[in-house]
């Protein structure tokens, strides 16, 4: 299997705009029947890095700037954009004729407010925020971003690909306190939530969005024209993977997110089902531990976790198949610019009694360590048990928490000790887009309580290096600050990696116009 770049998205239709200020009419039909891979219960994608959080953003917002398949930045909301002679000062211009789900035109100001409130909480916002003297309001449909000096980011950051997504929202809504979530989920984009029609744990609801604007360029990864094929969406939680199997195979869903590889036999034994590979650089397996509480405070507690991890272990139990998978030591990702093994000798190593040892010499009291399992999805649930039996084997009291995808998401972001609703460790991945460089993959960052992932690392020399990192343009001192970060992230140990897999994505062969991306996205998406 290929592990290089992202393959091009195929362009499927040529798209003719007669009138930017006028939406066109497209031709859509039907009702798609979508298996997310997990429940929806948070909608702010700025407030939650999770995954199924972003497919929501994506279903409902716009960007002003999206990665084509080749990684590049194209406009989307934007219109056109210029640069200063200095390099210091970016004007930017809207398309005419954007509207919000509410009838109420997108204005620069809109876009101001939600730069400015994703910045607070995005490890690759926060360090364009860092650059940045002042985000201004020209006109209704123009703003300038200013930097205090050359940053050669700005538009890969306005761009990302993935959480957190710099979507846009109305001005009242983006002026929502970042650490505190949004009740009215509002925005531009090319469908419309159906807020009354939605049932936490059952089913979420999207409508075509009539008033939407596609871009004429063909779809392209997360850019181009998003040309909506089906008149309604339903995503259907089916959390129980055999019954989510039988429903595709019987047709009474269309499309399956993320079934197990362990299903992957049985799905191209079916002459009626389309499997394809989700991403070709995959995602990256993470065991995150909390740095703010014991043991895993102590250091020696984390390099504990990095000689325990055996990565065979824990792809055989997340992908079974070795083609699905690959050990990997690199944190920016094996298979891109930046891949290293600069630091890994302790995680290529397994030592158990160098684990017992070390979480000896932490501290550790044989209090209950809690680690959160995430039931409904395979590949964290199994890398949890993974998890579970290596620590009973270097002395630790497990405690193991079962619990749902969703309510993961908001328990780790609770700061209280784990004996009192808080957390020590938990699983989860990352496509190779959010972890393939130092800025964008916020796992690294040392900010502490104020600006780390949760976790909450806290090293001034990972931000150091970062802010080097985004300041140089040279790929020679790219490549050498990247592995400088990684050998000080191996002392920090700010998450261990499990290893690297490829996940699949299934749907029914009347479904046509599935984009190859390491996001679901839906439009262009129809059914015959």
């Amino acid at each position: 299997m290929k592990r290089d770049r992202l393959v091009r998205a195929a362009g499927l239709v040529a798209l003719l705009v007669l009138g930017m200020a006028v939406a066109p009419v497209w031709a859509a039909g039907g009702t798609l029947r979508f298996v997310p891979h997990a429940d929806l219960k948070n909608i702010d994608p700025i407030w939650t890095t999770a995954y199924i959080t972003r497919n929501h953003g994506y279903m409902i917002y716009d960007t002003l700037f999206a990665l084509d398949a080749d990684l590049q930045p194209r406009p989307q909301m934007v219109e056109s954009w210029s640069v200063s002679p200095d390099g210091l000062t970016y004007t930017f211009t809207l398309r005419p004729g954007l509207k919000w789900h509410d009838g109420t035109p997108v204005r620069a100001a809109d876009c101001v407010a939600s730069i400015q409130r994703w910045g607070k909480r995005d490890g690759m916002g926060q360090k364009l925020m860092d650059a940045t003297k002042e985000l201004k309001v020209v006109d209704e449909r123009t703003f300038t971003l200013t930097l205090k000096a050359p940053y050669g980011l700005v538009l890969h950051s306005l761009a990302k690909i993935s959480s957190n997504v710099p979507f846009m929202m109305p001005e009242r809504i983006a002026k929502t306190d970042p650490f505190t979530q949004i009740s009215e989920p509002i925005g531009s984009g090319p469908f419309i939530f159906k807020k009354d029609e939605w049932v936490p744990g059952h089913k979420v609801v999207y409508v075509r969005n009539p008033d939407y604007l596609p871009r004429p360029e063909p779809p392209s990864l997360a850019a181009g024209g998003k040309v909506v094929k089906v008149d309604r969406v339903e995503w259907i939680y089916i959390p129980d993977q055999t019954t989510a199997l039988n429903a595709l195979m019987a047709g009474e869903v269309d499309y399956f997110e993320a079934p197990s590889l362990d299903l992957y036999p049985l799905l191209t034994k079916n002459p009626d089902i389309t499997v394809i590979i989700a991403d070709p650089l995959g995602s990256q397996g993470w065991l995150r531990p909390n740095h703010l509480h014991p043991p895993f405070n102590n250091k020696k507690a984390r390099h504990a976790l990095l000689w325990m991890v055996k990565q065979e272990d824990y792809m055989r139990a997340v992908a079974g198949d070795p083609k699905f998978w690959r050990t990997c030591g690199a944190y920016f990702v094996c298979g891109t610019p930046l891949e290293s093994d600069v630091g890994s000798d302790p995680l290529m190593t397994q030592d158990l009694e160098k684990a017992k040892q070390l979480l000896k010499e932490a501290g550790y009291d044989g209090r209950p360590i809690v680690l959160m399992d995430p039931t409904d999805i395979p590949t964290l649930h199994n890398a949890t048990l993974v998890t579970a039996q290596l620590l009973r084997k270097i002395g630790v009291n497990v405690d193991l928490q079962a619990m749902d995808w969703s309510t993961l998401t908001s328990r780790r972001a609770e700061k209280k000790p784990p004996e009192q609703g808080g957390w020590h460790l938990f699983h989860t991945s990352w496509i190779a887009p959010d972890v393939f460089n130092p800025v964008a993959n916020i796992g690294v960052s040392g900010g502490c309580e104020e600006r780390a992932w949760f976790g909450w690392p806290c090293d001034e020399r990972l931000e150091k290096l970062r802010d080097a990192w985004a300041r140089t343009s040279d790929p020679a001192e790219q490549k050498r600050l990247a592995e400088e970060i990684q050998r000080v992230a191996y002392d920090v140990v700010p998450y261990i990696i499990t290893g690297q897999y490829f996940g699949i994505r299934a749907y029914r062969k009347n479904v046509k116009g599935v984009l190859q991306a390491p996001v679901p996205f839906l439009w262009n998406v129809s059914k015959e």
